[in-house]
């Protein structure tokens, strides 16, 4: 890595008693990087909202499709990756670089036990550079700062906020910091999205009580938006075909994918 943050991120800020969004996502898609307080409140939300399990993969699957559909198909060597989560099989990184090997990936979370797993498995091609920073959604200005340190901000980078804005509750702050992202990056820059929905006509309507539950008894405070409301934060892009739709069936392989309550889009800055 080529910053060290241990000075920002020390034991006292993991918190094994309180169920953490990272490591009960881990959970879902079957990893081994939790507690069982996070499994826990793992099955309670999904005993509350099943599909919750689908969801979790087909965002995962989402990620690798668009990002090889960016390394692939749009060029696109500079990942900037927000809310990466605790690392799995095919991280960004992993995908773009077995297309790219000279791609550059810098991976955005402010989890202590994200940031202690992201050291020792985040590692790079010899061609190419991962690295992380240590900060929050909230703050795009000091992610912009910390990553120009990897990224050259003058060349097109991929800004990735998979799950991420559902944890911005306010709606015009989570649009601002979209606008301040991708305002920092040049024309040819893309965002790809995913965020959570209680439409119903895609099955969201469970995600109302089970996020009741989950702010009740978990942490970070969690949100679901409406169609309109996550159509907003590509305002001023130009969205990919085939648009803003549950990621399960954005550019879904074989047979057509059934749909499930999470948002999915790639958006290029024009």
């Amino acid at each position: 890595m080529s910053e060290d943050h241990s000075s920002r991120t020390g034991p006292a800020r993991l918190n094994t008693s309180v169920a953490h969004n990272a490591r009960v996502w881990n959970y879902w898609i079957g990893g081994k990087d939790n507690y069982e307080v996070d499994q826990q409140i793992g099955e309670q939300v999904a005993g509350m909202f099943p599909v919750i399990r689908e969801v979790a993969r087909a965002d995962r699957e989402f990620l690798g499709r668009a990002v090889r559909f960016l390394a692939g198909e749009r060029g696109v060597r500079q990942f900037l990756d927000v809310g990466t989560g605790l690392p799995t099989a095919d991280n960004t990184h992993e995908i773009a670089q077995r297309i790219a090997p000279d791609s550059r990936i810098v991976y955005v979370d402010n989890d202590p036990i994200v940031l202690a797993h992201a050291r020792s498995l985040l590692t790079s091609s010899p061609e190419g550079v991962t690295d992380y920073v240590d900060a929050d959604v909230h703050d795009p200005d000091a992610i912009v700062e910390r990553a120009s340190g990897t990224l050259d901000l003058t060349r097109p980078v991929a800004v990735m906020m998979l799950g991420v804005l559902n944890f911005v509750l306010d709606t015009g702050e989570a649009a601002d910091i979209v606008r301040r992202l991708m305002a920092a990056v040049p024309s040819g820059s893309h965002l790809v999205l995913t965020h959570p929905t209680y439409d119903g006509d895609v099955g969201g309507e469970g995600n109302v009580a089970a996020m009741e539950f989950w702010n009740a008894h978990a942490t970070p405070p969690i949100t679901a938006r409406g169609r309109t409301e996550i159509a907003a934060f590509l305002d001023g892009l130009d969205p990919v075909e085939p648009g803003l739709v549950p990621c399960s069936q954005w550019r879904a392989d074989g047979a057509a994918a059934a749909p499930v309550p999470q948002f999915g889009a790639v958006a290029v800055k024009p």
